[in-house]
């Protein structure tokens, strides 16, 4: 839409005088409605104020040709009497690029009314929507944090997602199963605000607490899931103790006996994708002696791929399981572990992805020591290929 009224604007600009300059952009802003003023000023450099002339002439009806200003005459612009004024106005912005990084807006909101402020008590003569459309035309713009950055970069990194990939097309080939796993956001339990916003009565709002301070009565809640890559399937158990390898694991073990059994009766071993990191990283003696207890039970070989370190977003479960579960319960506070349970299991999408879901009561005890003899015991085959990020656990004769 600004790029249209640009080029209109353009195409119109050298046969219009300042009469007809300011009645077609009021004519303009009007056609457009609510944000009509600021977008038509915007795209053609003519002020808010001019353009709130025109529309009052257009309101009053007087419309008949009055006197025109010669080409030049009238009020000069600000950077034009204050020739210092960009300068000052850019380094105020990005002080520690162009100017002084003791700048008394170095550590402060710089608001445009800030920064008008500022300007005033350097000897200039500005307001703050003047300030806005210079910010404009130096080329800034109000912009969020950009997270970009990931840490030191692994130089297999990409070989590492070569194997995932290689890895989990093998084992869907064989019609084996492949399962993504991780944790979700730890949530607090209660009657606390919760992102988003949910459809009610209007001005009746649901009442949650000011204040974001644990219930020590309904504590929190711990989501671990395991996604299926075929079958687009979920599970998720809800802990309420603490996210230890123990818990992990006990995850993967509801899934098989609720899901995955059902899903595929002749498995013979197991691909589990994984963070770096967290209950279940790849450092994790406990994580690995638990997913023997585990291979031991299911009769299964579990071979486990970690994504490299700061690479968590590309795991599957995150955009394909846990993103849908935050837009189900998006501004409904989660007031009991029954209902983050309901809202988790009435997850659905259009693509076909169904979750179960349960309640996890067990406590696991954080602090375990696993010995060298136990960690001795388990039957860990490393890959050639980074062994530390990809590793097989086959089974033994021994049932725990």
């Amino acid at each position: 839409m600004e790029a249209a009224v640009r080029q209109r604007f353009k195409a119109l600009a050298a046969t219009l005088d300042e009469r007809q300059r300011r009645l077609w952009a009021a004519t303009e802003a009007k056609a457009l409605g609510y944000g009509g003023i600021t977008l038509v000023s915007r795209s053609t450099g003519v002020s808010r104020r001019t353009i709130h002339v025109g529309l009052r002439a257009l309101k009053a009806g007087t419309l008949s040709a009055d006197r025109v200003r010669c080409p030049g005459a009238g009020r000069k612009p600000l950077t034009q009497t204050q020739p210092r004024l960009t300068e000052a106005l850019d380094a105020l912005v990005e002080p520690t690029c162009r100017g002084d990084p003791e700048s008394p807006l170095r550590w402060t909101c710089k608001s445009v009314r800030r920064l008008a402020a500022e300007l005033q008590r350097q000897g200039f003569a500005i307001g703050r929507q003047k300030v806005a459309d210079l910010l404009r035309v130096l080329g800034y713009s109000l912009q969020a944090n950009c997270k970009t950055r990931e840490g030191k970069e692994n130089p297999d990194r990409n070989a590492q997602f070569e194997y995932i990939a290689a890895q989990v097309g093998q084992w869907q080939g064989r019609g084996q199963p492949v399962i993504s796993v991780d944790t979700k956001k730890k949530e607090l339990v209660g009657d606390f605000k919760n992102s988003g916003r949910e459809w009610h009565p209007q001005g009746q709002p649901e009442p949650v607490r000011v204040h974001d301070f644990m219930d020590k009565t309904l504590g929190k809640a711990i989501p671990y899931g395991v996604y299926d890559l075929t079958a687009n399937a979920g599970w998720v158990s809800v802990g309420i103790d603490h996210d230890t390898a123990d818990f992990a694991v006990e995850t993967i073990r509801r899934w098989w006996c609720h899901m995955g059994r059902a899903l595929y009766p002749d498995a013979t071993e197991l691909l589990i994708t994984a963070d770096g990191g967290g209950s279940n990283g790849s450092r994790s003696r406990l994580w690995k002696v638990a997913l023997q207890r585990l291979a031991n039970q299911l009769r299964l070989a579990i071979t486990v791929c970690h994504f490299p370190p700061g690479t968590s977003k590309w795991n599957k479960i995150e955009h394909r399981l846990f993103s849908h579960i935050a837009i189900n319960w998006r501004g409904r506070p989660l007031t009991s572990h029954e209902v983050i349970v309901q809202l988790i299991a009435r997850t659905q999408t259009a693509t076909g992805l169904r979750i179960q879901a349960d309640l996890d009561n067990n406590h696991y005890p954080t602090g375990i020591k696993i010995t060298k003899a136990q960690f001795a015991a388990v039957q860990l085959y490393p890959a050639q290929f980074h062994g530390e990020w990809n590793y097989t656990i086959h089974p033994t004769s021994e049932v725990s």
